[in-house]
């Protein structure tokens, strides 16, 4: 007698590890192009000094631990890493800068801890804070947006080479750097909002949350917007943040006067806000997994976010706001992932039957 041989059937699953790689990049074009608009070309040589750093790194250790190289260079995930990195550190930074971020990204907070799927903190964000933390008078040299910096100067391939190669302190140009919006609000203590936003350009010559930074953030949001469609991630997380953020930042605004730590337009659209909340938070790995838990991680992150910008010494938040979460998320999942089946039940037979 013949059998049929046929497989059990089961769902099929487009989301693989590429295809969410590749369309989170994806998402990141409409962001890169308006930091790029607005901040010059040193957009574009972080990110391909980074993807070259990141797979460089990545092959190497691939080859250490005895991995197949090419398979796991297909899955972008070292790229994506690279380049949500090279977003969020300033603009035309230096190659050596960026090499560190990348090692403490691929090296040490992704590989030792057993590679893709294993890290419990988000890689990107551990590179940015151990240069936050190593190098601050290098992470805070941010470029002004074009309308406010020297003349086509963020655009100048002999000016970015400079940079690049030679850190910005060796370029004899002034008027390249300019405070953040965040670092504008934290800096000025004693004005009110409306003083603020009269007295320094960043305001003055944008609409609400600082020249050129709006936009981005918006271009981000765009992006992140693309990926809820695509059901790359669920709203939870992204969405929960923004609200309580927006939330505390219309508590402690007090309509402007000098305590005021910002409007929330200015945190929604100001700093990494928008690129936290889409490409950051929704971390599969380093995030909470159940829905309710997600609702949890994105709140905590929002409020942490506020706290820090506000009382805390750093302007922006999210890279801490996030690692600090990523230790609180296997907690989370704890309290919050639903039980298996039939689970509860079985322990009210067994507390029945002992009485």
């Amino acid at each position: 007698m013949a059998f049929l041989r046929a497989s059990s059937p089961h769902t099929h699953n487009p989301n693989t590890t590429h295809r969410v790689m590749r369309e989170v990049l994806l998402a990141t074009l409409p962001g890169v192009a308006v930091l790029t608009w607005f901040f010059g070309l040193g957009t574009l040589s972080n990110i391909l000094i980074a993807c070259l750093f990141g797979l460089g790194l990545e092959a190497a250790v691939l080859k250490m631990r005895g991995r197949p190289i090419a398979f796991y260079l297909k899955d972008l995930s070292a790229l994506v890493t690279a380049v949500l990195l090279a977003i969020a550190l300033p603009p035309a930074s230096s190659w050596w800068l960026i090499g560190v971020g990348m090692i403490a990204s691929i090296v040490v907070a992704k590989h030792l801890y057993g590679g893709l799927g294993y890290n419990p903190f988000n890689p990107a964000m551990v590179g940015y804070v151990v240069l936050l933390i190593s190098y601050p008078q290098y992470m805070t040299l941010w470029l002004a947006p074009e309308n406010l910096s020297v003349q086509g100067a963020i655009f100048d391939i002999t000016t970015l080479f400079e940079l690049v190669f030679g850190g910005l302190a060796s370029t004899t140009m002034d008027g390249l750097t300019a405070a953040t919006p965040l670092d504008v609000f934290k800096q000025t203590a004693g004005l009110t909002a409306q003083d603020i936003y009269a007295q320094k350009a960043i305001f003055s010559q944008g609409l609400f949350a600082g020249a050129g930074y709006e936009w981005v953030n918006i271009a981000f949001l765009l992006g992140g917007l693309y990926l809820l469609m695509r059901k790359v991630f669920t709203w939870h997380a992204p969405i929960t943040m923004l609200v309580t953020l927006a939330l505390f930042a219309t508590v402690f605004y007090d309509a402007g006067s000098s305590n005021s730590g910002g409007s929330p337009l200015l945190h929604l659209f100001s700093g990494a806000t928008m690129l936290g909340a889409f490409f950051i938070v929704t971390d599969p790995v380093s995030s909470a997994t159940s829905n309710r838990g997600r609702l949890i991680y994105g709140a905590l992150i929002g409020a942490l976010v506020y706290i820090i910008r506000v009382w805390g010494n750093y302007p922006d938040a999210v890279a801490f706001a996030v690692l600090l979460m990523n230790f609180a998320a296997p907690f989370i999942d704890y309290y919050t992932v639903p039980r298996t089946y039939g689970h509860k039940k079985a322990q009210r037979a067994t507390h029945t039957g002992g009485q």
